[in-house]
């Protein structure tokens, strides 16, 4: 029987830090997701600082199995892409993806034309380096599809968070990508990411928390944690009618083939 897998959080000290419910260290975080029947976490890089300390945290000795990506997130799309790919290139034994990276036309941190290049060495890297591809899309699934079409989604490829619509969804599902499902599915306002999430076939879903962002309910207002992902997967069978052990231990096998990791 597998237990559960967080396929996207950030344990990173930049994010953690100053935050007393989760902030006391990732080993203590981590020792609490165990208890929760989480085995697997997927630390995610979003620029080269958290990315390298992303590749650190998997030395850390835990219960729970870490591996990591590196990556640069859209918000960060005019940094330097030089030392993202020599840590990408280095061949870390724990490094699992690329990414988050993609497009965010809701913030805009960066310039658009930044963002489509970012995303498009990233999916380069991917394909270079056989790595999964992990990515971020709010509001510019039109753009965002556009370039994986032209530089070509790489074979194991998932849209975290995902909180499109159904149509997003199947485009994105038609492409080969897989579909994460984070806490915002437990929102009151999340009546069309609830349509999209009971299309997604069982094969290609995965669960996450994105902590410590977007605690699911009933833990909104507080920082989220992996420990958190079981509650989003309940949450996820019961909305589309499939037992919990089924779904978790399809999400589980999901993630496993996505980042190229065996089967627990």
């Amino acid at each position: 029987m597998s237990r559960w897998t967080d396929a996207h959080c950030h344990l990173q000290d930049r994010f953690l830090s100053g935050d007393e419910q989760v902030a006391a260290d990732a080993r203590r975080t981590l020792e609490r997701a165990f208890g929760a029947g989480v085995d697997r976490v997927v630390v995610i890089g979003t620029d080269a600082t958290t990315s390298a300390e992303a590749l650190a945290i998997t030395d850390l000795e835990s219960p729970v199995e870490i591996f990591a990506t590196v990556g640069l997130h859209p918000h960060d799309a005019t940094e330097d892409v030089a030392p993202l790919q020599e840590m990408a290139r280095a061949g870390h034994p724990r490094l699992v993806g690329i990414g988050e990276c993609g497009l965010d036309y809701y913030y805009e941190h960066s310039p658009r034309v930044a963002q489509r290049a970012a995303f498009a060495m990233q999916i380069a890297l991917a394909h270079e380096l056989d790595l999964a591809l992990v990515i971020h899309a709010r509001d510019a699934f039109d753009d965002l599809l556009a370039i994986l079409r032209s530089e070509g989604a790489p074979p194991r490829t998932v849209i975290h968070c995902f909180t499109g619509t159904p149509e997003d969804a199947q485009h994105c599902l038609d492409l080969g990508c897989d579909i994460s499902v984070s806490g915002v599915v437990t929102f009151k306002n999340a009546a069309m990411l609830r349509e999209a999430v009971r299309l997604v076939p069982l094969d290609r879903l995965h669960v996450e928390t994105d902590s410590p962002f977007l605690a699911p309910v009933p833990h909104r207002g507080r920082a989220n944690e992996p420990a958190f992902v079981a509650e989003v997967g309940e949450f996820v069978a019961e909305l589309r009618g499939d037992e919990v052990s089924v779904l978790r231990d399809a999400t589980a096998a999901n993630s496993a083939r996505l980042f190229g990791v065996p089967v627990r």
